[in-house]
Formats: structure tokens, C-alpha cells, sequence
């Protein structure tokens, strides 16, 4: 007599745990046939303030860790994410990716961490500096992490895109609550697997799932995130700067309609890190 296979039932990964949505609702995800393949939870505004929670939690002791350190753990990501391309490349096709393309996202994937990694113990020498003034001080411009950052991916690349924006912001020591991609959630579902297994804690990066129209006005008006990454269309950019506005805080958002190449080379930037930084001057008198 043939078995039935026991199929996984995916969940979000918040504050280093897997959970499934606080409404306990879930949406079919499908394959490109047609087919039926797993049951997405469903997030809500209330998963979002406690993935919030969760970040602010786990964020002065990410910030504290040595840069150098930082950059071994985004490294040891990277390794992990090499060792289950197969997986996760499958996962892509859900889909309609042809094999060749998936296999191309997950090796950018890594790639993408790799060089994120390398710029940890780098950037502050790059961005930060020695000021010239007209008086007898030193002057210093450091950087500073902004806190909690959150993270809306595209449909598009629901891998690639999802590390691109994720990576710069804990680079520097932020924390993350990113939204996946609403059409193609179940890549990001095996990501946080691996964020689970790594050597990055508890809480540093939030992954949820779910419609886009429910949460991302949360993601404008919540006072606790400190600045909004991804990609939206035209109504969701002006919701998310109006909301911004109010809680003053910090927006880089690209056109959704532009359709971002996240394999080239331009969707990785010191730049990026720089979005989610800021900047802090001090003034010291020379003698004292």
C-alpha cells in the first residue's frame, strides 16, 4: 500500500520561532499549473507590531556585536543558503522561473550576502569621517544603526530581492521585519529556516507573509520602525511617505513599475547601507 507523504506546513519565522499567523488564517499558495501546494499563513497588523516588538528586542545586542563579527555570521548565511540552492531554487519555480533562472536567483542570493558581508568591518571608514573646522577641535562623523527597518519585497525575484533589501540594513546593525512577496512567499518561508539554523539571533530579521493591502499601511504609521526599504507601486508609495511623515521616519522606496534588475550589479551598493544609517558628529577640543 502506498503512503501519504507528510507535507510541510509552512510557517513565519518572528523573534526566532516559527508561528503561524495571529489570526490563524491562511491563503493557498499554487504552483504554475495550477496545482495546489501549502497553506500560507496569513499575517496581520498584529503579527507586524509583534514582529516590531521582537526586532527592538533583539537590536542593541546586534548592534553591540563587532563588526568583524557581524560579517562572519552574514558569511555563515551565505554558506547555508549555497548548501540548500537546490531547495530553494525549487522553491522559486513554484513560480514559473525555468530551472536555469532559479538556480541564477540563488547564486546572486548568496553572492548578494557575500558582498554585504565584506563591507561590514568597511563602511564606516568609507562613511564616516574626519571634518575640517575653523576652531581648535576635532570633529568626527560616525555612523550610527537607525533601529528597527522595515522591509517590502517585490513579486518579482522573491529570493534575490528579499536579501538585497535585507542585507544592508543588518549590515550595519539594524533590525529587520520584511514583508515577502504576496504571489511567491514560499522562498522566503525556507529562508527564515536558514536564519533559524544561523548564527544570527533571535529577533534580528522578522519574516511575515501576507497581502500586501493590509499590512503596509501598519508598515507606514508604526512610530516604532524607524525607516521603510522595498519596492510599491504608486498608491503604496504615496500611503507609505504620508505615514512617514507622521512618524517621522525615513523612506527609500523604488518604483514598482519599473521592474528593478536585482541581478545586476547596481542592486547592491554601499549606498544601500548608507540608507539605513545615521549620522553622528562630534566636536572635541584639541588639548583637553
Amino acid at each position: 500500500m502506498s503512503r501519504l507523504p507528510i507535507t510541510k506546513t509552512p510557517k513565519v519565522y518572528v523573534g526566532g520561532a516559527f508561528i503561524r499567523s495571529e489570526s490563524a488564517r491562511t491563503f493557498p499558495l499554487k504552483d504554475a499549473a495550477g496545482n495546489f501546494f501549502a497553506n500560507i499563513p496569513q499575517c496581520t497588523r498584529k503579527d507586524l507590531r509583534n514582529a516590531v516588538e521582537a526586532a527592538a528586542k533583539a537590536g542593541p545586542g546586534w548592534a553591540k556585536r563587532t563588526a568583524y563579527n557581524r560579517g562572519q555570521i552574514l558569511y555563515r548565511l551565505g554558506e547555508m543558503i549555497e548548501a540548500r540552492a537546490g531547495e530553494l531554487a525549487d522553491a522559486i519555480r513554484l513560480g514559473g522561473a525555468s530551472e536555469a533562472a532559479a538556480a541564477k536567483e540563488v547564486a546572486a542570493t548568496v553572492d548578494r550576502l557575500v558582498y554585504y558581508a565584506g563591507w561590514c568591518d568597511k563602511y564606516e571608514q568609507v562613511l564616516g569621517n574626519v571634518n575640517p573646522v575653523a576652531s581648535a577641535h576635532f570633529n568626527f562623523t560616525v555612523t550610527e544603526p537607525m533601529g528597527v527597518v522595515g522591509v517590502i519585497a517585490p513579486d518579482e525575484a522573491p529570493l534575490l530581492a528579499l536579501v538585497s533589501l535585507i542585507a544592508p540594513a543588518i549590515t550595519s546593525g539594524n533590525t529587520v521585519v520584511a514583508l515577502a512577496s504576496s504571489t511567491q512567499p514560499y522562498p522566503a518561508i525556507l529562508l527564515g529556516e536558514m536564519l533559524a539554523t544561523s548564527d544570527l539571533p533571535g529577533g534580528v530579521v522578522n519574516v511575515l507573509t501576507g497581502f500586501r493591502k493590509e499590512i503596509v499601511p501598519t508598515f507606514a504609521t508604526h512610530t516604532h520602525l524607524r525607516a521603510v526599504s522595498g519596492v510599491a507601486n504608486a498608491e503604496e508609495r504615496k500611503a507609505l511617505k504620508l505615514g512617514a511623515a507622521e512618524s517621522v521616519k525615513r523612506t527609500h522606496l523604488l518604483k514598482a513599475e519599473d521592474k528593478t534588475d536585482w541581478l545586476a550589479a547596481s542592486a547592491q551598493s554601499l549606498y544601500a547601507i548608507r540608507d539605513t544609517l545615521e549620522f553622528k558628529t562630534t566636536w572635541h577640543p584639541i588639548g583637553a
